[in-house]
């Protein structure tokens, strides 16, 4: 067969070549065909090699637990500044009428030491602050407590601002029953503002509230109790706060 304008080819070389050069291009297209919308989407948006992988939002550690203190041989006592087990904590109590007192046994599941505002003659709380650091409860800081309630009652959380604007939410907990442990998270709430001389709520919700750096952290019962026996009180036993740190 005669060469093709000196380029040194056969007519039947440069046949082969196009059709290699045809199958690779059908291979690809065939490869590509095959690749259902799913993966076609997911190879496009493959980060280049050696990138770092990317991460969601990340739970924060866990920045105080309290588990409250006995005073030995005391029985069911007032809840003061020396009941608190962490070393780290400062106590504020909200107690405009009546006592908040510590009672149950340490390592008791069925009754573990814990507050208890049946003594409250008023809407009473705890909060508790780290003192050294303020607390940053955005992304997905949350409270891990354990309770139990008497009739209506309800625990709600609270917090502190730096500014000193006290707040509580519109979440509640516990459970007649048993004691129930759970978790809240910050980011799922609404607040109001808590009048801390009266433990009581003013003003209406508020739009939108920074808890980027919170003082106190705690819990209120917004319902007088009813002192021994069924009736109305609530009870908190160990408390954990995850978040990140803000030093002071």
């Amino acid at each position: 067969m005669a060469k093709v304008t000196g380029r040194g080819f056969t007519m039947a070389s440069w046949l082969r070549i196009c059709t290699l050069r045809l199958a690779g291009t059908l291979l690809a297209l065939g490869a590509a065909v095959s690749l259902s919308p799913a993966q076609a989407q997911s190879s496009a948006n493959l980060p280049p090699p050696g990138s770092p992988p990317e991460h969601g939002p990340q739970r924060p550690p866990l920045f105080f637990r309290e588990e409250w203190k006995p005073d030995p041989g005391a029985g069911e006592h007032p809840l003061t500044a020396a009941s608190i087990a962490n070393p780290n904590l400062a106590l504020t109590l909200i107690t405009p009428g009546g006592q908040i007192m510590v009672a149950g046994n340490p390592g008791d599941e069925n009754n573990p030491l814990h507050t208890w505002s049946g003594l409250c003659t008023t809407p009473c709380g705890v909060a508790l602050r780290d003192k050294q650091h303020w607390a940053d409860l955005t992304g997905l800081a949350r409270i891990r407590w354990t309770t139990r309630t008497s009739g209506f009652h309800q625990i709600r959380p609270i917090v502190k601002l730096a500014d000193g604007t006290w707040l509580v939410a519109d979440r509640t907990d516990g459970s007649p029953r048993d004691w129930f442990v759970s978790e809240i998270s910050f980011a799922d709430l609404h607040w109001l503002k808590l009048d801390i001389a009266r433990a009581v709520t003013v003003g209406a919700l508020l739009d939108h509230v920074d808890l980027s750096k919170v003082d106190e952290i705690g819990y209120v019962d917004l319902m007088p109790s009813s002192g021994h026996g069924p009736g109305g009180w609530s009870d908190v036993g160990p408390v954990e706060i995850y978040a990140k740190s803000v030093a002071r």
